[in-house]
C-alpha cells in the first residue's frame, strides 16, 4: 500500500554530484578489527601519538581521532535508516492517514540516513588531505635528526678534542645538512598551508551541501504532517476516509527534484562578513597577493620554482612505498610511523597513496 523505500528507484546522478562528482568510498567502511566505537576508539587515539617521529606525532593523533568520528557517523546512517524502516513497519497498523504519512516519513528519513552515509565519503577526503600533511611531517624529521646528530658530534669534539681534524669534516657536513633541512623545510611550510585550504574546503563544502539537503528534507517532512487529521473525535464517532495519498506521493516526488536539483549555487544559507570582518580579510588578502607579485617582478627571493622536486618521478618515491605507508588495511591495523622514513626532498606530494573505488549499488528496500 503506496509502500515505497527510497526516493530513486534507479540511483541517477543529482546536479550536485554532476557538478562535483562523487569521493570514492570511505575506507572506514572496510573490515573492523576492533569494532565500532568504545575501546577501538580509545586504542586508536591514544597509539596514534606513541609512535612515528616527534613532528608528526601530533597530527596522527588528529587523523585517527577523526577516523573515529567518521565510523561513528557510518554507524548513525546505518541506524538512521533501520529507525526509517521500523518507523513505516509501526505504521501499518495505524489508520490510513497515520499509515501512509508515517510510511512516506520512513522514506524520508531512510533519505536522511542515504546523505549521512554520503557524508561520510567525502569526509574521508579532507581527512586523507590531511594524512598527507602528516606524511610530509614525518619525513622531514630524519633531516632535522641528521643536523642535530652533526652538531651534537661537534660541540662533544670540541670539548674533548679541540684540535681534532674531525671537525672540520663535520662542520662540512653540518652545512650541507642545513641546506638539505632548509629545503625540507620550505617544502613543509608550503604543502602544509596548500593542502589545510583543501582539507577544510573539502570538510565545508560537504557539510554544506550535507545540511542543506537535510532542511530541505525536514521542510517537506513538515508538509507531510499536514495531512494527518488531529481533529478529536468523540466516542464511537467514524473518521472521515484519508484522501490524501495522492498529495504525499506528490510531496515526496518534490522533496526528490529538490535534492536531485540542488547545487551549491542554490545554497539557501549564506554567510556574509560584517564590514569591519569584510575589509580587514580584504586587507590581508591584498598583502598577500601584493606579496607575491613582487616576488614575481624579482623584488626578493622568487619561490615559483622552490617545489619543483615535487613532480620529479625519477627522484620522489610514491607514498605507498613508504616504510610507514597506507594504514587503511581490511584489519585495521594502525600507522606504522615509527618505521624509518626518508627525508622530504625523497618524498612525493602525491602523499595520499590510497586508491579505493566507489561501488554504485542501488538502494533497494
Amino acid at each position: 500500500m503506496h509502500r515505497t523505500y527510497s526516493m530513486r528507484a534507479s540511483r541517477a546522478p543529482t546536479a550536485s554530484q554532476i557538478q562535483n562528482p562523487p569521493p570514492p568510498t570511505s575506507s572506514t567502511k572496510s573490515g573492523r578489527f576492533f569494532g565500532r566505537g568504545g575501546l577501538g576508539h580509545a586504542l586508536r587515539r591514544n597509539a596514534a601519538g606513541a609512535f612515528g617521529p616527534d613532528l608528526a606525532k601530533k597530527l596522527s593523533q588528529l587523523v585517527k581521532m577523526e577516523k573515529n568520528v567518521m565510523r561513528s557517523l557510518e554507524l548513525v546512517a546505518k541506524e538512521r535508516m533501520e529507525v526509517a524502516q521500523q518507523l513505516s513497519l509501526w505504521g501499518e497498523s495505524c489508520d490510513e492517514d497515520v499509515s501512509d504519512v508515517t510510511d512516506k516519513l520512513g522514506v524520508l528519513l531512510y533519505e536522511i540516513g542515504e546523505l549521512e552515509d554520503q557524508y561520510v565519503d567525502r569526509y574521508d577526503q579532507y581527512r586523507i588531505t590531511v594524512k598527507s600533511i602528516r606524511n610530509i611531517e614525518a619525513s622531514v624529521q630524519p633531516s632535522r635528526d641528521r643536523k642535530q646528530k652533526i652538531t651534537d658530534q661537534i660541540a662533544q669534539l670540541k670539548y674533548k678534542e679541540p684540535n681534532s681534524p674531525k671537525i672540520v669534516v663535520l662542520e662540512q657536513e653540518l652545512v650541507r645538512a642545513e641546506a638539505e633541512s632548509l629545503v625540507a623545510e620550505a617544502q613543509l611550510s608550503n604543502i602544509t598551508r596548500e593542502k589545510i585550504k583543501a582539507a577544510y574546503s573539502y570538510q565545508f563544502d560537504a557539510l554544506r551541501e550535507h545540511c542543506e539537503k537535510v532542511a530541505i528534507i525536514a521542510g517537506y517532512g513538515k508538509h507531510l504532517l499536514e495531512l494527518i487529521d488531529d481533529t478529536p473525535v468523540t466516542p464511537g464517532e467514524t473518521r472521515p476516509a484519508y484522501d490524501g495519498y495522492e498529495a504525499s506521493k506528490a510531496i515526496i516526488q518534490d522533496c526528490e527534484d529538490s535534492l536531485t536539483n540542488w547545487v551549491t549555487q542554490n545554497a539557501a544559507v549564506s554567510s556574509k562578513l560584517s564590514t569591519r570582518a569584510r575589509t580587514l580579510s580584504q586587507r590581508r588578502r591584498n598583502n598577500i597577493n601584493a606579496r607575491t607579485e613582487g616576488q614575481m617582478q624579482g623584488h626578493g627571493h622568487d619561490l615559483s620554482a622552490q617545489d619543483a622536486p615535487l613532480n620529479d618521478r625519477d627522484v620522489w618515491v610514491p607514498a605507498d612505498k613508504h616504510e610507514y605507508g597506507d594504514e587503511e588495511e581490511e584489519d585495521d591495523e594502525e600507522d606504522d610511523l615509527d618505521a624509518p622514513s626518508h627525508s622530504a626532498v625523497d618524498t612525493e606530494t602525491s602523499l595520499n597513496g590510497e586508491h579505493r573505488g566507489r561501488n554504485h549499488d542501488p538502494v533497494v528496500a
